[in-house]
């Protein structure tokens, strides 16, 4: 009897640990921020359907996104801002011809909802409505905040904005902020603030003012699933994800 049992054991143990291999083998790990979060649950059915992988998703603002691949944390398929992932496809960690330029989303000021809008159509407008804020908060570690600074220092009223900057350590919290009045402003990418409840758009950065992130799609030079994250990639690239990324409030770049 000990033996047969000893040899029913073994087999089911073996039977956990190919369960175990294929539960593995069928994920797809992505890397990601909050603007292309909306798109990658769009397409992420047809991807399942197609490939039998599902996808688990890491990330947050820039900072967040940097910090992940620079710790080394495992993934197949990131989608970073351009810079990030041109600067990691030269240190190797992105595998050569494996990034395409995915989609982009400019800058904008965000309101409570219900609020009077002001005006920022044009760079003298623009420059008034963030003088005469009360407060103005964005999170602090993204590219909206850098491009925000730059911006102010340009306009020459980096010292006077210093009171009103109110910087917040989530997108969740500036909205909050804003939605119960604590800031009178918030400053973030567009698609955010469109898909935001208690927030509205008073409008986009004048043009010469402006500044799109673009996102880039690109395969981890470790991964051990190249076929499937070529596959997440072409998806995310085709036309079939057009309407899930204009959804999002976001830009197909043409590849």
């Amino acid at each position: 009897m000990q033996p047969s049992r000893t040899l029913a054991a073994g087999i089911a143990f073996v039977g956990l640990f190919a369960c175990a291999v294929v539960a593995r083998a069928g994920e797809l790990k992505v890397i990601s921020g909050p603007a292309t979060a909306v798109v990658l649950a769009q397409v992420a059915s047809q991807f399942e359907r197609e490939t039998g992988y599902t996808l688990t998703k890491k990330g947050g603002v820039t900072g967040v996104l940097k910090q992940l691949i620079e710790s080394g944390e495992p993934f197949d398929v990131a989608l970073i801002p351009a810079p990030l992932m041109d600067n990691f496809a030269k240190q190797g960690k992105i595998a050569a011809n494996e990034n395409v330029r995915f989609v982009r989303v400019g800058m904008g000021v965000a309101i409570r909802a219900g609020a009077a809008k002001p005006d920022v159509h044009s760079t003298a407008a623009f420059k008034q409505t963030l003088l005469n804020a009360k407060s103005v908060t964005f999170v602090p570690t993204g590219e909206s905040a850098s491009h925000l600074q730059k911006v102010v220092k340009d306009l020459g009223i980096a010292e006077q904005m210093k009171e009103k900057f109110h910087p917040r350590r989530t997108v969740p919290e500036c909205i909050q902020s804003v939605a119960t009045g604590e800031a009178e402003l918030y400053i973030s990418l567009t698609n955010i603030i469109v898909s935001a409840k208690g927030i509205e758009l008073a409008g986009a950065f004048p043009p010469e003012l402006q500044h799109y992130l673009v996102i880039s799609a690109g395969m981890s030079a470790n991964t051990k699933e190249p076929k499937e994250a070529e596959a997440l990639i072409k998806l995310l690239t085709s036309k079939s994800a057009v309407p899930a990324i204009k959804a999002a409030g976001l830009e197909p770049v043409a590849q």
